[in-house]
Order: C-alpha cells, then structure tokens, then sequence
C-alpha cells in the first residue's frame, strides 16, 4: 500500500513540476485569458523609462505608480545594478517590465560581437542572476539600431513613439503638455526615471491620461493586446490599432 501511496505522490509532484516549467516559458506572451481580453477593449498605452535605476528617482516613481495601479517598462542601465538590486526586484515583484539599455549606455551600431556581448549579455546576465528569469526587451541607447544590432538582440528592440526628449530642459509642464498631445492609442512613451522633473512629469501625465480613458501597460502586455508578436530581432516602435 505504501508502495502505491509513494508512486501517487511522485505523480502528483511531476505534474506540479511540469506546470510550473509551462508557466515560466510563457512568461513573456502570455496573458490570463480574461485579461488580455479586458486590455483589447481599453485605449492603451506604454510609459517606458531609460538609463535607471537611480535609487531616490526610481523609488519615488514606484511609490506614485503604485498608488496610481499602473505598470511600466524599464530599461535599465547594466553598471547601475549592483547598488540597485532591491530596487530592481521591486520592479519586478510589483509587475512592472525589466528591459535592457546596455551596459554603459554606448550605441551598439557598428559593434563586434565581443563589444555586443560586454554591453547587452553582459546586462541580461546581471538581470537574470537579480531576477532568476530571462525574458528581458532590448531598447539600444539613442534609438540606433543597425542589422547587426538585429542578428545579436537574442530578443525583441523597442523603440518609441512619443519622445519629448525630457532630459533636455528637465522642464515638466512641456513634458506633460507634449505627451499628452501626442497620446495615441498604442502608443509607446520615453521618458528618463533618472531626474525629478521627469518623475514629476510622468506621474502627471499618468494622471491627465488617465481622465482621459487610457490604460496604462507594460509592453509585453500592450503588444499581446493587440495580437501582435514581439518576435526576437525585430525592432518596433508602436502597437497602433
């Protein structure tokens, strides 16, 4: 009898493994059934931020989106870990997406493969060792992307399609007034979680979207709304309906 209680237990084991094994390899595309469903009936939209994380910024970002319910995509600086796990693992556990922005923020055209690798899997290495899993965007710094940027991605390259360049002036009511002009359903923002005024800016526009019926979604999230695939090696700039 014990033998039988021993092969059913083993059984019921093997089966848990293998239905958490399924659900780490659709981490990326899939969505609960119902929730992909309710994002494709809302106006969407991405908020994204470069060149993170910076621990009083980023922090105070997170306390705002948090209060605000709203997820978003970071892309994340590969030097400025180390300091930065317990934020990065926040990130994380509250939903938001971890993208890659290379190591030192250099411009991967025209790179060797070693030059590549020191940059982008050097940061997927760190991301995955913080993280445990593996399923990180690229966005290659200044937007620059060439086909041998394409071939050596190993994931999908997100650009964008709103950038009011808020490094620039660090001036938050243009900021705010250019976003929410050029606020599209399916559209993709750049902003920079690494100064206060573009906090300010993001929490704003946040707020003005939000009157106005958008729903704010991580990239993975946006895409699979919309039924479109983010394919590694591809470079994409919006999910425009």
């Amino acid at each position: 009898m014990r033998r039988y209680q021993k092969r059913g237990i083993i059984a019921v084991l093997a089966g848990l493994l293998a239905g958490l094994t399924l659900l780490i390899c659709v981490r990326r595309t899939a969505l609960p059934v119902d929730a992909s469903a309710h994002l494709s009936q809302q106006k969407l939209i991405a908020l994204t931020f470069d060149d993170g994380p910076r621990r009083s910024t980023t922090t105070r970002l997170l306390d705002g989106l948090a209060e605000r319910g709203v997820k978003a995509t970071f892309f994340l600086i590969g030097k400025q870990l180390a300091d930065h796990e317990d934020v990065v693992r926040r990130m994380d556990r509250e939903g938001h997406q971890i993208g890659i922005h290379t190591f030192d923020h250099v411009q991967l055209t025209d790179l060797n493969q070693a030059d590549f690798d020191a940059q982008v899997v050097t940061t997927r290495t760190l991301l995955k060792d913080i993280l445990g899993h593996n399923d990180f965007l690229l966005r290659p710094p200044y937007g620059k992307w060439d086909e041998g940027v394409k071939k050596r991605a190993g994931c999908p390259i997100i650009l964008w399609s709103i950038d009011p360049e808020d490094w620039n002036d660090k001036n938050t009511d243009r900021v705010v007034n250019m976003v929410v002009n050029q606020a599209r359903d399916g559209g993709i923002i750049l902003l920079h979680d690494i100064y206060p005024q573009s906090v300010d800016a993001a929490l704003a526009i946040v707020d003005k979207l939000h009157a106005q019926g958008y729903y704010f979604c991580t990239i993975d999230q946006l895409f699979a709304a919309r039924g479109i695939s983010l394919n590694p090696g591809e470079v994409y700039w919006n999910a425009y309906p």
